[in-house]
């Protein structure tokens, strides 16, 4: 679901750069400085040229958005303060001229930004406009952002701030004159998904995190709040789910008029798989035939919709372990008198799926509850019209699946997007470590392994092999980052920079003008990227030794 931060970090920030005057394009060359995601049209005339900016430097926003003004405050407060040195020193000329009185001695400075908006009342949902345009003049004279949205503006002002650095020589705040952008995503839809059901999070590592998908240019937290381990959400209508549900002390998830196969051991057969009452450890599933579950149901979606104004509600539904229903003594029965898990789930499904699109939304669930093999249910039960599947398994064949069938697909597969894989499995006693070969092969003793580099990540398409047709139905990706084995020590290693990846690959494509993958183009400014968002606060991993940075190319495995 998208979410948004305090004054608002919100989950889709867009910015947006307009240079309207013709100056000479580099589209494909090295820039001095570069925006990560690539825009979509960026030009810097030549010979590059940087204007000072002025210590009273302010955006100058129109009134009557407050998400708008407070970006606004936000980012020239960025700008002066954030003292970012690029890894290479930016081959440029400093300007004489600019807007704004400059310093006795200094030049010319840049004073301002203007930041002009079509539509400041735009909501804040799944396909607002994010485009924009930004113009910062050759001297410098005048800075402007152009944007149909408010949203588009502080995607625009995010590339803004991405073009500015401090220079030591100079003892000021530099930023790129005489350059154009025009820029604007081709997915509506580009997320992280976070689990905090098995691991809990602090708000601070939360909010850093939305905080870093707005630079990034991604607009959907995906908040995994809930799982069979925890459910730590405090809900008015239900108190006692986060009461005995949320780790704490004296805190256990004990519903068990609720639950089938609540707090079993998860595996009890070792030899017998199919008999697991869990996918992982941590066992329990609603159970459809018990009445209270119901009501327990319409309770959630009724608070859950109210805590959260976006369109899109995730209702989950993947992974239902037909051994933990199986064991289930009401379940039971139900199947001696010819029942289904099949038709329990739908029974299910079809009680909570009218009640989601009643609050005005639209239903989104893993793809298992089509495509599961086992326990499935059917399209009557889940319109497409008022439902996306989100595709985690056998890459893109499960998407043409979706597709084909006429639903809207967010595409998260497990073999590109998973950020969790080929750190080894957390179960322990696994005597398979007993034969010193055993996890030699390429899965790292991870069932979704190897690792997801971030050049597995970039090159992935998320429509690829589809027709243009089957293409419009994909609405964008989602990277995953569940925490069986990641907490806040370690979260922003796990996630950046490969998030970062999937952010430019769904905001601008993986390919240059010709059509050729760019990944090798984008490696140095990777690394820059990763420079500034450490400085930001990010504890992003490195993607290469700095010697790389300093050597373009030589670290390439082809020249």
């Amino acid at each position: 679901m998208a979410t948004k931060n305090g004054g608002f970090v919100a989950l889709l920030l867009l910015l947006s750069f307009l240079l309207s005057s013709p100056l000479p394009a580099r589209c494909d060359a090295p820039l001095p400085v570069n925006v990560w995601p690539k825009p979509t049209s960026m030009s810097w005339a030549e010979p590059h040229m940087a204007v000072r900016v002025s210590s009273s430097f302010h955006v100058v926003a129109p009134s009557g958005n407050a998400h708008l003004l407070s970006a606004a405050r936000r980012y020239a407060a960025l700008l002066l303060a954030e003292r970012y040195r690029p890894l290479v020193t930016p081959a440029v000329n400093v300007t004489a001229g600019g807007a704004g009185a400059g310093a006795a001695g200094r030049g010319a400075e840049l004073g301002y930004l203007t930041l002009a908006v079509s539509d400041l009342h735009a909501p804040l949902q799944h396909g607002v406009d994010e485009s924009y345009a930004l113009e910062i003049l050759p001297a410098g004279a005048a800075a402007t952002v152009t944007a149909a949205t408010a949203w588009g503006a502080m995607r625009g002002l995010e590339t803004f701030s991405q073009l500015a650095w401090w220079c030591g020589r100079e003892r000021a705040v530099l930023v790129a004159a005489g350059v154009r952008v025009e820029d604007r995503p081709l997915y509506p839809h580009r997320g992280l998904m976070l689990d905090t059901g098995r691991t809990y999070f602090p708000v601070a590592d939360i909010l850093r995190t939305i905080d870093a998908m707005a630079a990034n240019k991604m607009n959907v937290f995906h908040w995994h709040i809930t799982d069979s381990q925890s459910f730590p959400l405090e809900l008015p209508s239900e108190p006692a789910l986060a009461e005995k549900g949320s780790y704490g002390d004296g805190m256990r998830y004990t519903v068990d008029d609720l639950v089938s196969c609540a707090g079993e051991f998860w595996l009890p057969d070792a030899s017998d798989w199919p008999s697991r009452l869990a996918a992982e450890p941590g066992a329990g599933q609603l159970n459809p035939l018990e009445p209270k579950t119901y009501q327990v149901m319409s309770n959630v979606i009724n608070d859950v919709t109210s805590l959260f104004p976006d369109g899109f509600y995730h209702a989950g539904g993947d992974e239902v372990t037909p051994g933990c229903w199986n064991a289930d003594p009401s379940i039971q029965r139900y199947l001696a008198r010819g029942g289904t898990l099949s038709r329990l789930l739908e029974k299910f499904v079809g009680a909570a799926h009218p009640l989601i699109v009643s609050r005005n939304r639209t239903a989104v669930y893993w793809e298992d509850v089509l495509l599961d093999q086992a326990v499935n249910v059917t399209a009557s039960a889940i319109p497409p019209e008022t439902t996306i599947l989100q595709t985690w398994n056998n890459g893109g064949n499960n998407t043409r699946l979706i597709v084909r069938a006429g639903y809207r697909a967010i595409v998260s597969s497990a073999s590109f997007y998973y950020l969790d894989c080929g750190h080894g499995d957390f179960a322990g006693n696994d005597s398979a470590y007993d034969d010193p070969r055993s996890d030699y092969g390429t899965s790292g003793g991870s069932w979704c392994g190897p690792y997801k580099t971030w050049q597995r990540v970039y090159d992935y398409d998320v429509a690829g092999g589809l027709t243009a047709e089957e293409a419009r139905l994909v609405v964008g990706g989602e990277v995953a980052m569940w925490t069986e084995q990641v907490d806040a020590a370690v979260l922003d290693g796990r996630v950046w920079p490969r998030a970062s990846a999937m952010a430019e690959a769904l905001w601008s494509g993986n390919r240059d003008a010709t059509g050729r993958k760019r990944y090798a183009e984008a490696t140095d400014r990777l690394t820059d990227w990763r420079h500034r968002m450490v400085g930001r606060g990010v504890r992003a991993e490195p993607i290469q030794p700095l010697w790389c940075r300093n050597r373009p190319g030589m670290c390439n495995l082809v020249r």
